[in-house]
């Protein structure tokens, strides 16, 4: 048996499958991130996961397992490897742990090919070189006070700033200034500015991402000013998807969170320009979970053609 883990801030997913590529057990459990939640809370997360996967199932069967997760860095701090090094032995594996990063996680899950790059538009954004399934080489993801254009964060700040441009009478009010002002209860105060303001500080950060829905709804109805922030984040995802594949070489570009979708403005304009620059195949992370069950099989397979086979099975 092989085992995938897809470690988020809001849920795990653990898939247990064969080398034939059926699925024989699902879990799924709150956060696991030891970066967004106490280090037990979050080993514990993931044990639910891995419980509900293996149901009926020995975990000593499982022979190869791989475990993504944002700022996989984490698990070098000796006291967060030991606990779920810990937590991983008193669910019943005994195949090491492979801790990867989410973006080799989702590439995987886009794509059987070795060599790529990943490219993230969520709640942050990034764009990562993979060269044999591993990642090589990063470029943005510098977080929300550093960088991370053109990702749900950066989009909600950039609506938040365009509303009080609006306010202060020194850009057009649009209907996505109406949109922010409704999201924040402030479409009938007397001081919307300050209202603004308040309550856009209030959460943390990255909170900022709730507005971004209201760009994409408002850019495609036709809002020139959302379609104007559409427009300078793809720039931005453009950008370092060409830092990382410089001479967009025919390997494939794999595109991973929410604001990449088809569909999405920010989705069809990020194809758009990518097809502009020269990037010929572009696919769609699907199921993450499934991307690192995918990457344990490597372990196990070393045939090309039934990697492949084996892709298609688990991922479609």
């Amino acid at each position: 048996m092989i085992l995938g883990v897809d470690i988020g801030g809001t849920s795990t997913r653990a898939l247990v499958a064969d080398l034939d590529g059926n699925r024989l057990g699902w879990g799924r459990a709150g956060g696991g991130n030891p970066n967004s939640h106490a280090p037990e809370q979050a080993a514990a997360e993931v044990a639910g996961a891995l419980k509900a996967a293996l149901d009926g199932r020995d975990p000593a069967g499982v022979r190869a397992a791989v475990v993504g997760m944002a700022g996989a860095s984490k698990m070098s701090d000796p006291v967060i490897a030991a606990l779920f090094t810990d937590m991983w032995h008193e669910v019943g594996l005994r195949c090491p742990m492979r801790v990867v990063t989410d973006c080799e996680v989702g590439y995987a899950a886009g794509t059987p090919k070795a060599t790529g790059t990943a490219l993230v538009a969520g709640t942050g954004s990034v764009a990562m070189r993979i060269v044999d399934h591993r990642m090589t080489a990063i470029f943005g993801g510098n977080g929300w006070l550093l960088g991370d254009e053109g990702s749900g964060y950066w989009v909600g700040r950039e609506a938040v700033r365009a509303t009080l441009k609006a306010i202060e009478g020194r850009a057009p009010f649009t209907a996505l200034a109406d949109a922010v002002l409704a999201e924040v209860g402030g479409t009938d105060s007397t001081d919307r500015r300050r209202l603004l303001i308040t309550r856009s500080n209030a959460d943390e950060p990255v909170r900022l991402a709730r507005f971004a829905p209201l760009v994409s709804t408002a850019a495609a109805a036709g809002d020139e000013i959302a379609q104007d922030i559409v427009r300078r984040g793809v720039l931005h995802l453009v950008d370092i998807t060409l830092a990382a594949a410089p001479t967009a070489d025919g390997t494939p570009v794999v595109l991973i969170g929410s604001l990449t979708e088809a569909g999405n403005p920010f989705g069809d304009a990020l194809r758009v320009g990518l097809t502009a620059n020269g990037f010929t195949e572009i696919g769609e992370a699907r199921d993450g979970a499934a991307g690192a069950a995918w990457l344990a099989a490597t372990e196990l397979v070393e045939d090309e053609s039934q990697r492949q086979e084996l892709h298609t099975k688990l991922l479609g």
